[in-house]
């Protein structure tokens, strides 16, 4: 059995191309839902249904999140009544947040409404959300010389276009939060622990504030191996840059390994970053260089056996 920790556009690519080189039955993917929300009164969470979406070959891979083909009749409709409309729903995706509200609101906790969402969409991976409890990213960020504000995490990153300078970040919720059924029992089965190459502040860094998570990686450490988001010193897709940087983080593959080290004993890093190598292997984490730009599902699929070599 493998398991992941998965969050955003780049975990979902990287668990298309897993699933061609292992059994996708084989595969856990533990994935953040500190970025859920709710919008128009439905409960949304995004990393989920990216999963979900492309492990089913439905998502719109030009854009990477949503689904192909997609529609926004019901949203232009909203949007008459002057009703903010920035978080952009489409008809289809729609009927997926209808479904998992009605079911949450019906008592069935997150785990068990993700499981009959992607037995509906016919993915065999197992999909767990971190925790069934609440956690929210917060970011504080500064609006002017004398005053900051904290934001919900999808108004900063897509109400706002992660423009306003971060200052920190919190994750509401996770100290009494409880690891949902069967992660941390993945995590301790697993033969190999991949951190799937998402932003490690706000997509692997939630599902590491869950109690109880850190500790078995730290244990596994021999086992666990993570894929850098980062390329040449910038993010491959997404805010990562504008969010290490302000934490004190170098926006590089060594500052990855960095924040990894003490659960990680592996970290695969792009050809670009061949000449830093030597510095991630200083830190006490192997560094393996191959191409990590997935720019089909062939080259996906060869990153991921690079990844499980990398341990086995």
């Amino acid at each position: 059995m493998l398991a992941t920790l998965a969050g955003g556009v780049g975990a979902a690519r990287f668990l298309a191309g897993l699933v061609r080189v292992v059994p996708p039955v084989d595969v856990v993917a533990i994935v953040n839902t500190a970025d859920d929300d709710e919008f128009h009164g439905l409960y949304v969470s995004p990393d989920l249904d990216s999963v979900t979406y492309t492990l089913a070959g439905a998502s719109n891979t030009a854009q990477g999140w949503g689904l192909e083909g997609e529609t926004f009749a019901t949203l232009d409709a909203l949007a008459r009544y002057d009703v903010p409309t920035w978080f952009r729903l489409g008809d289809q995706d729609l009927a997926t947040h209808l479904f998992r509200t009605a079911r949450l609101r019906a008592g069935v906790p997150l785990s068990a409404v993700t499981a009959e969402i992607t037995r509906a969409w016919s993915v065999d991976t197992r999909l767990l959300p971190m925790t069934d409890d609440p956690v929210r990213t917060r970011i504080t960020v500064r609006r002017g010389p004398d005053r900051v504000e904290e934001l919900a995490m999808q108004q900063w990153f897509v109400g706002e276009r992660a423009e306003p300078p971060v200052i920190a970040v919190r994750f509401e919720g996770a100290g009494r939060a409880r690891p949902a059924p069967g992660v941390l029992e993945a995590l301790t089965l697993a033969d190999t622990i991949v951190i799937c190459p998402s932003n490690p502040v706000i997509s692997i860094g939630p599902i590491l504030a869950v109690p109880g998570v850190r500790d078995v990686l730290a244990a596994r450490r021999d086992r666990v191996v993570a894929v850098s988001p980062i390329v040449g010193g910038a993010p491959v897709k997404g805010p990562a840059d504008r969010l290490m940087a302000p934490l004190g983080i170098d926006v590089s593959c060594v500052g990855v390994a960095r924040v990894y080290a003490e659960i990680c004993s592996s970290l695969v890093i792009d050809a670009v970053d061949a000449e830093r190598a030597a510095e991630v292997e200083a830190i006490g984490v192997h560094a393996v260089v191959t191409d990590t730009m997935m720019r089909s599902p062939e080259i996906a699929a060869a990153l991921a056996a690079k990844t499980l070599a990398a341990v086995a």
